[in-house]
């Protein structure tokens, strides 16, 4: 089993009528397929930073070449593959939906039935250079789930790349060629950014080539994009798809963002395009360098927007702070004393505008770290230290490989652990405790056996599994091929035998 241990967040919606969100990116999007714990600790990225005030000449400039040719070098284009497969679906299913999504185009005359072969899928990306020795920095979904990934400099030379880590929560992925004094791109302090200032994207659009599209700031801090954790900066300059991983960069040549997605009805560029900001991702990169998966802070809470009718309702006149619904038993927050209807206004000394940002502070924050957080409750001001913990299930992302082998038993299955979404979208009753099935790969003895996506493993071996963690560890120790399970699946269990021997 692989070691997955991923949350199913909820995908983007775009080309649909009307406005819709569309990732300018390739066309491939599959599940993580992480290395092996053993691997060997990576050195620390080590990123150039400028974090000087921007030139914000009034009187403006006719060209902007000499900023293109110090920073172009630095953008790449990132081309992956994923081999064909086998795949199965049910009687009435559109295979092309998924394709859909990213081309809007249906790419075969008619709608297949039954099981069939997926052809060799191909994309083209872009990606940002951020070290001299080859880390470049591009989008989660242009690389998720990739076979291979290779990158083009703009000299002409192409490397193979590996995946270092990848990040679905904030979109943020770290590739690596095997290169040394390679141009690495200066990071600016994005939120230094103001609406206004002149921004340039620089990506391979569509995959024709390197270009280089202008415009201004248009917005800063946009979210419900879909991500779950988002503060994108949205410019004018035009996105397109190809571009995603690309660079969002400022009149003096540093790197503000990275081009992730449009809002399009077409789904070409309107003038509306987002990009994640650089202050941002470069907290993701480190962990993903040094980890392969990005460690955040956790209260235990569940928060929410403070709207005038709940503001009325709570006697308060506070303007925005986040409000808490809920507080997770035994956690942080509940020992601390944070109760619901608490509304916090600071956090860490910083004040608390909305429930988005304050995920955003707490997720930043390194576990183990004791922070104050001001809440008012009933009239009254209190201040409660909390000891901020990892965020549980934080997931273990692609190092090194993003097709590390699968080692143990239900070889080609990934599990993640229960969760409000998961159990809302597959309609899982609190009562049920497991692992969730996230993959089933077609060609293995676990889909032969008949698991598919959306299972959850009760028992393996007559044990019970609480946890996707203990599911894996389950699975690494096996003493032989065969494998029972219990499975949880639409409202009832039944067992089934999965024999590692037989599989294909």
């Amino acid at each position: 089993m692989k070691s997955i241990l991923t949350n199913l967040s909820k995908r983007m919606p775009s080309l649909a009528l009307g406005g819709a969100t569309v990732l300018a990116g390739t066309a491939l999007a599959f599940t993580d397929h992480p290395a092996p714990s053993t691997q060997p600790k990576i050195t620390p990225v080590n990123l150039t930073l400028d974090e000087r005030p921007v030139s914000r000449d009034a009187a403006g400039r006719s060209s902007f070449a000499p900023v293109i040719k110090k920073v172009s070098s630095s953008v790449v284009k990132v081309s992956v593959t994923i081999k064909a497969q086998k795949t199965g679906f049910s009687e009435g299913a559109d295979p092309n939906d998924l394709l859909r999504r990213f081309f809007g185009q249906q790419p075969w005359g008619r709608t297949p039935r039954g099981n069939f072969g997926t052809p060799r899928q191909e994309g083209v990306g872009s990606g940002v250079i951020v070290t001299k020795d080859g880390y470049i920095l591009t989008n989660n979904h242009v690389v998720d789930g990739a076979d291979e990934v290779k990158v083009a400099l703009q000299d002409g030379r192409e490397f193979a790349a590996k995946v270092i880590g990848r990040d679905p929560k904030s979109d943020v992925a770290v590739i690596k060629i095997d290169a040394k004094d390679l141009p690495a791109m200066a990071m600016a302090d994005s939120d230094k950014v103001e609406v206004g200032d002149v921004v340039l994207a620089i990506g391979n659009p569509f995959g024709i080539g390197q270009t280089v599209t202008t415009g201004i700031v248009s917005a800063k801090d946009r979210g419900n994009m879909g991500l779950d954790y988002e503060d994108f900066i949205q410019t004018d300059a035009a996105i397109n798809p190809g571009n995603s991983g690309g660079a969002l960069v400022d009149a003096d040549g540093r790197l503000i963002g990275i081009n992730t997605m449009i809002l399009s009805r077409t789904g070409g560029n309107q003038g509306i395009g987002f990009a994640i900001p650089i202050n941002l991702a470069h907290d993701v990169v480190g962990s993903l360098v040094k980890d392969g998966h990005v460690t955040r802070g956790y209260l235990g809470v569940m928060i929410q927007d403070l709207t005038p009718a709940l503001a009325a309702e709570f006697k308060v006149k506070e303007t925005g702070g986040a409000l808490v619904g809920d507080v997770t038993p035994e956690g942080p927050a509940e020992k601390a004393g944070l109760k619901s209807g608490d509304l916090i206004v600071e956090y860490n000394s910083k004040k608390v505008t909305d429930s988005r940002h304050l995920k955003l502070d707490v997720a930043r924050t390194t576990p183990g770290e004791t922070v104050a957080v001001k809440v008012l409750r009933d009239g009254a001001t209190k201040t409660l230290n909390v000891h901020v913990k990892e965020m549980p299930g934080a997931e273990k992302l692609a190092k090194a490989d993003s097709k590390a082998k699968d080692t143990g038993t239900l070889n080609g299955v990934g599990v993640a652990d229960l969760d409000n979404n998961t159990r809302q979208q597959f309609e899982v009753p609190e009562k049920v405790q497991g692992a969730i099935v996230t993959q089933v790969e077609p060609d293995s003895a676990a889909a032969e056996a008949g698991l598919k996506p959306g299972d959850v493993i009760l028992e393996i071996n007559r044990k019970p599994v609480k946890t996707a963690e203990q599911a894996v560890q389950m699975t690494e120790s096996a003493s032989d091929k065969t494998t029972l399970l219990r499975v949880w699946r639409a409202g009832g269990s039944h067992f089934m035998v999965v024999d590692e021997s037989k599989a294909g």
